[in-house]
């Protein structure tokens, strides 16, 4: 099947008319986009937007041919016109097939929002799952076929567990193309926009794109271990959480732990809890080498200052005489032993730790000690790390790819 998607956006399009946010102002010329819409085989149109036909001229596609045109959503505003020569658009009651008379075969897939989302099958086989903005699968059973889609074209930014669901039920794979659409201002144009797409093993395509199902294009795998440094409400967790929401199954290590009757830091994490897709599931240590060691899904550690809290803790480090005796020596080999296993990990790790040492001097030995000890750590399992990322004010720096 050859796709071209006539538009890549959100239903209200990008630049969002009347919007005054930087995304929406650095959004023109090829970084603009229209309201998703995807015509197949020139004979299938996927949502019928504004200006569809002047899409289609663009890419150098005409609509012509079109036999069939298929809504995914509901449409607010006034209603869009229809093009002359193009049949009357509807859509698929959810579970039904429809066989179209170009030869292509379309199952309406219930979601768990308003719309309905499409696997569409070619004339030569090839399987292709399209979903409305804002939604997910609303269940898997009897849903999908036993093979994985050649192509999903979903809102992967704005709903990234629908992209775990599909990976935990094999509706997607290793070999699925995967294409973000209906893109919005909540990601910056360019690099940025790229980046979180790659985090997410998708990719995003310019207006007017033409693309073949089943043609395989390379995206970048989620580096294997990744470290993410940032201060103090710098939004560095946030961006450690969005890295893995892609994927159906997480461990959050938490080695903060608990404090009874401690109210602020139970509100804290209870925020960090709400966030979390539900299917991830925490575990409140800071015996770190075990998880490492021992394979599974994949791990997000937040965060190694205050693991090496825990560790300095338990080698008496707080106290100079004790650090000079033995306490130096023990926490280097607590050290060594969790470089150890991040070097040898065959899990996929993302790694959160506060950046520290930029500000004032710590007034104290034990806060000197600290803070040196959490740049040497910070920098040990940075080198065994494959991409680093430094995150200040909420952006994201890599620091190394």
């Amino acid at each position: 099947m050859e796709l071209t998607l006539l538009g890549t956006g959100t239903p209200e399009g990008l630049p969002r008319p009347g919007c005054p946010c930087a995304a929406c102002a650095v959004s023109v010329g090829p970084r603009a986009r229209a309201a998703t819409a995807v015509l197949v085989d020139g004979a299938l149109l996927l949502d019928l937007t504004p200006g569809a036909v002047l899409a289609g001229a663009r890419a150098g596609h005409s609509l012509a041919g079109v036999r069939q045109v298929l809504l995914t959503h509901p449409h607010d505003g006034p209603a869009v016109e229809l093009p002359p020569g193009l049949p009357a658009a509807g859509r698929v009651p959810d579970g039904q097939e429809l066989a179209v008379i170009s030869g292509h075969r379309v199952r309406a897939v219930p979601m768990d929002a308003p719309g309905t989302g499409y696997e569409v099958t070619g004339p030569d086989g090839s399987r292709l799952l399209y979903l409305p903005p804002g939604g997910a699968p609303a269940g898997t059973a009897g849903m999908l076929a036993p093979r994985p889609y050649d192509m999903v074209l979903a809102d992967v930014l704005g709903r990234p567990e629908a992209l775990a669901r599909l990976r935990a039920s094999g509706a997607v794979g290793p070999t699925t193309d995967v294409i973000a659409v209906h893109l919005d201002h909540d990601t910056p144009p360019g690099r940025e926009l790229e980046r979180r797409c790659a985090a997410a093993g998708a990719r995003a395509v310019p207006d007017g794109t033409t693309v073949l199902v089943g043609e395989y294009h390379a995206v970048p795998d989620l580096p294997r271990r990744t470290l993410v440094l940032g201060g103090a409400r710098s939004g560095k967790s946030y961006e450690a959480e969005r890295r893995l929401a892609g994927f159906p199954e997480v461990v959050y290590v938490a080695t903060g732990g608990s404090r009874e009757g401690d109210a602020e830091w139970a509100a804290r994490v209870g925020l960090h809890r709400e966030r979390r897709p539900s299917s991830w599931r925490t575990v409140e240590t800071c015996e770190l080498v075990p998880l490492l060691v021992e394979g599974g899904p994949p791990l997000l550690v937040d965060c190694l200052a205050l693991w090496l809290t825990d560790a300095m803790d338990r080698a008496g480090a707080w106290d100079d005489a004790v650090w000079a005796a033995t306490g130096r020596k023990e926490l280097a080999e607590r050290v060594a032993e969790l470089v150890a296993a991040v070097r040898s990990t065959r899990r996929t790790v993302v790694a959160v730790s506060n950046e520290v040492g930029s500000g004032v001097v710590p007034a104290t030995a034990s806060g000197r000690r600290f803070r040196d000890e959490l740049g040497r750590l910070n920098n040990a399992v940075a080198a065994e790390c494959e991409h680093v990322l430094l995150v200040l004010a909420g952006q994201a720096l890599v620091l190394k790819d």
